[in-house]
């Protein structure tokens, strides 16, 4: 019997007592409905990532949103490698992200990369407290990422982001997606990621 969407996201979410409910419900599902996002939760996610913390206050993220149906949303689904573009078809917004390797006065910045990923993860967070799923994909042609928007090496090229409402898991065109979308989650011990030394467990 295929799980339902709420029993899948009960399934997957993080057993942590005290965790906030935003991050311990988020995951990364494949199965999407087609619904549309609203432009007024849209914009709320990405102001989200607008006002996420970065070195010297140089926001040096970018991110390209594609809409469905717009040319930006084609070109990010083009660059989609094919077992991404196997259900990427159905979520309503497709995000590209970058990071702006120079700071202002043209100095290299050395945390632009860390700031595009503190913004990627507001702009999920706040996804997630919307009710609408999220997958982050590095599973794309990045050389031709580069030549479809013209991101020089002035620029680190981030994830693409699959932003929509959530579908149950039977939707998932083949039997191996279906189940990979209920299967556990896996994660590494607090023991081997927390630590005083790279061989030696934080004690917690």
């Amino acid at each position: 019997m295929s799980l339902s969407v709420e029993q899948v996201n009960q399934l997957k979410a993080a057993p942590v007592e005290g965790m906030l409910p935003v991050l311990a419900k988020r995951w990364s599902p494949r199965s999407f409905k087609e619904t549309p996002i609203s432009t007024n939760d849209l914009k709320i996610i990405l102001e989200a990532a607008r006002w996420a913390a970065s070195s010297a206050n140089e926001q040096p993220w970018r991110f390209l949103v594609g809409v469905k149906g717009s040319e930006t949303h084609n070109k990010i689904f083009e660059c989609l490698v094919g077992a991404n573009q196997g259900w990427a078809s159905k979520p309503h917004v497709l995000i590209l992200g970058a990071a702006a390797l120079k700071d202002a006065k043209g100095n290299p910045n050395r945390y632009a990369v860390y700031d595009l990923g503190q913004a990627a993860v507001s702009l999920i967070a706040q996804a997630t407290a919307l009710g609408i799923a999220s997958h982050s994909m590095g599973g794309f042609d990045h050389a031709a990422a580069r030549r479809a928007f013209n991101l020089n090496d002035d620029y680190a090229i981030g994830a693409v982001i699959a932003l929509g409402y959530q579908d149950e898991p039977s939707a998932l065109p083949t039997e191996q997606l279906q189940q990979r979308e209920v299967s556990p989650r896996q994660r590494k011990r607090l023991s081997q990621v927390a630590l005083i030394e790279l061989d030696k467990p934080f004690e917690i």
